[in-house]
């Protein structure tokens, strides 16, 4: 590992899991599925958001009538912030946790419990009549017991330098109950929505900004390519200070002129920070390629919403879908495509199908992004909103197909 390492940010926080030496855990004899968080977790989540986008924009369209526990926008809101996100965080972490750890993973009764309570709350959100205390409760308890799950992890093992991760889940956590909180007494407020936004942005910068300039460095490695990037410098130290004070700030004061230049700021740094990693070299290798792709999309998101708020360029919830369509919808397949081939026995490489994936979800983010002004639709509103979710649900959907058998069944080298 090359480059100076800063005390503010543990390197070890966001070494990928793959990346250390695995440690061997007893031979689990039940169904594949159970045997790793990954592989029901990332199942569920594609199987979701590749459906859910879909009843949305038809929602949204007047095409068919949804009668959920919130109003279709806040519902809408609620289920791609907390409901499919944490499948995909719980999927990864579940995952990443025993290799950092040394522990035992989550596996058999106890995942799929963790996964049938994320997936009861799912189906309760969509049915008012069932109440709101309830559907909360267990909707509130799939990640706060996610959020206990890093933290005993983290203290049983002696792994301070995770703490980061139990920080942000823990937020997270917190984020879904003062949404439903403030949405229960009638009081709706977009604080847990950027709240919850910049828990996420902090994620990608961190996680993200990790994964791929160690997977670019393999890469260049092992195609012999002089001056591998560094994996973590006083560059990739500063731009994630400056994130995590700009996504402070957003939250604090999220009409400031100030938080729009600090944004701006981050945005600058991040993409700085993207190029210093050579991802137009990757380009033989889709699966570290698009990495870069998603990282891209973060700095974009930084500067779309600084510039939002000074006033220029896309409006506030374009620019949120700069982040959530394009960064988090490319960076999560990127990690889901990845992790299942490598924690199956499958060759990291990324095939036809993996590819028409990564640019499904490129090309629907882009689409929604520059849609016009969905608060006063027009047919032109709809017909691109409507390409936008059958490019970006087509992705998921693809990877049900193309990637649910390896999930589901044993991995090669077993």
């Amino acid at each position: 590992m090359t480059g100076e390492e800063l005390p503010i940010v543990p390197q070890s926080v966001v070494v990928p899991a793959e990346e250390e030496d695995e440690p061997t855990f007893p031979r689990y004899d039940g169904p594949a599925f159970l045997s790793y968080g990954f592989r029901l977790f990332f199942l569920g989540a594609a199987v979701f958001a590749g459906l859910m986008v879909l009843v949305w924009v038809a929602v949204f369209a007047g095409l068919v009538q949804g009668e959920f526990l919130y109003p279709a926008r806040e519902w809408h809101v609620h289920e791609m912030l907390f409901g499919y996100l944490p499948a995909l965080i719980a999927g990864f972490l579940l995952t990443a946790m025993p290799n950092w750890t040394d522990r035992m993973p989550l596996r058999g009764t106890p995942l799929l419990l963790l996964f049938l309570l994320w997936l009861a709350a799912r189906l309760l959100v969509t049915v008012p009549a069932v109440g709101g205390p309830l559907t909360v409760g267990i909707d509130g308890a799939f990640l706060v017991i996610l959020a206990a799950y890093v933290w005993r992890e983290i203290i049983a093992a002696g792994a301070w330098d995770r703490v980061p991760i139990g920080v942000l889940v823990s937020f997270f956590a917190g984020a879904n109950m003062l949404f439903h909180l403030s949405a229960l007494q009638g009081r709706p407020t977009d604080v847990p929505e950027r709240l919850a936004l910049s828990v996420m942005t902090v994620m990608l910068t961190v996680i993200g900004g990790r994964l791929t300039p160690t997977f670019t460095r393999e890469f260049f490695i092992n195609e012999k390519i002089p001056r591998p990037p560094e994996v973590f410098s006083r560059v990739d130290g500063g731009a994630i200070l400056l994130v995590l004070v700009g996504a402070i700030s957003w939250i604090a004061q999220p009409e400031s002129p100030w938080t729009g230049l600090l944004l701006i700021g981050c945005g600058v740094a991040s993409l700085v920070r993207l190029i210093r990693w050579k991802g137009w070299l990757t380009w033989p290798e889709p699966l570290v390629l698009i990495l870069h792709v998603g990282y891209g999309w973060v700095g974009l998101f930084l500067l779309a919403l600084g510039g939002s708020i000074l006033g220029f360029g896309l409006s506030t919830a374009n620019a949120v879908h700069v982040l959530t369509s394009g960064a988090m919808g490319t960076m999560t397949l990127a990690v889901m495509t990845r992790a299942s081939l490598g924690h199956t026995g499958r060759p990291r490489h990324a095939d036809r199908l993996t590819v028409a994936m990564y640019l499904l979800v490129n090309v629907g983010a882009l689409l929604r992004i520059f849609a016009p002004n969905a608060e006063t639709p027009t047919v032109l509103t709809h017909a691109i909103l409507g390409l936008s979710a059958l490019g970006w649900s087509g992705a998921y959907l693809l990877f049900v197909f193309h990637y649910g058998p390896y999930l589901v069944r044993p991995s090669l080298d077993e």
